[in-house]
């Protein structure tokens, strides 16, 4: 009796002698093995990709800030602070509210100043921020949420050009950073419009030369504390 060529294919009448359930049961067990094990590789990626794009997004809007802040800079001798609110609020047809003291409030100065009519430079995904809406009529105009940096008042070109100029995500109230929308990295503009990633230490902090960036005792401030404000929630 001959044997049974191994190359040939199974006998068609024993597959048909197993159980229906067998194959579609059995093919669909594998399948969603390989789905599930697919799930819990690729999530993990697919997540550090979206943090990574979100960090992208802010590097990009902060360069964008910086040249906005330039062009204010050159037409007001100062980036946007209390004495500069005057100032624009002088510009004819202005009807901006920019009382307050919050980043979303100094920032509207370069809307008034006519610098910029979009929001969406001013726009990194943390914790509390959200989309822009786009609307920039006098009251709507960065509202809450819509502002995702810090910003530092008081400075000029006349200051170090590698100051911290604007920063995110920066938690509120603290010189502390939230290490999880850009995965343990902060970013920040710089007065040069250099932008800087800097790694989030377990403490909270950022460093630069061996100290914390945002103390008054790093030399960068001459013993003054940076006058951070922080945007509106």
């Amino acid at each position: 009796m001959p044997e049974e060529d191994p190359a040939l294919p199974p006998d068609p009448a024993f597959l048909n002698r197993q159980p229906k359930w067998f194959k579609p049961v059995f093919h669909g067990a594998i399948v969603a093995s390989i789905l599930f094990v697919l799930a819990l590789f690729f999530a993990p990626l697919l997540l550090r990709s979206r943090k990574k794009s979100n960090q992208t997004e802010a590097t990009s809007n902060a360069r964008q800030i910086g040249l906005a802040l330039f062009e204010f800079e050159t037409d007001y001798g100062e980036f946007p602070n209390e004495t500069t609110k005057a100032l624009v609020k002088n510009n004819p047809g202005t009807t901006i509210d920019l009382t307050g003291t919050s980043s979303n409030t100094l920032f509207r100065q370069i809307f008034a100043a006519n610098i910029t009519q979009s929001e969406s430079m001013f726009f990194a995904k943390t914790k509390d921020s959200r989309k822009p809406d786009g609307i920039i009529t006098p009251e709507n105009i960065l509202e809450s949420g819509e502002c995702g940096f810090s910003y530092i008042a008081g400075l000029s070109f006349k200051d170090d050009p590698s100051t911290p100029i604007a920063l995110t995500p920066l938690i509120p109230g603290t010189t502390k950073f939230d290490p999880k929308p850009f995965k343990g990295f902060a970013v920040v503009l710089q007065i040069d419009n250099s932008v800087r990633s800097y790694k989030i230490e377990n403490d909270g902090h950022i460093y630069r030369d061996g100290k914390n960036l945002l103390s008054p005792k790093h030399p960068i401030w001459k013993g003054i504390a940076p006058d951070i404000r922080y945007p509106d929630l």
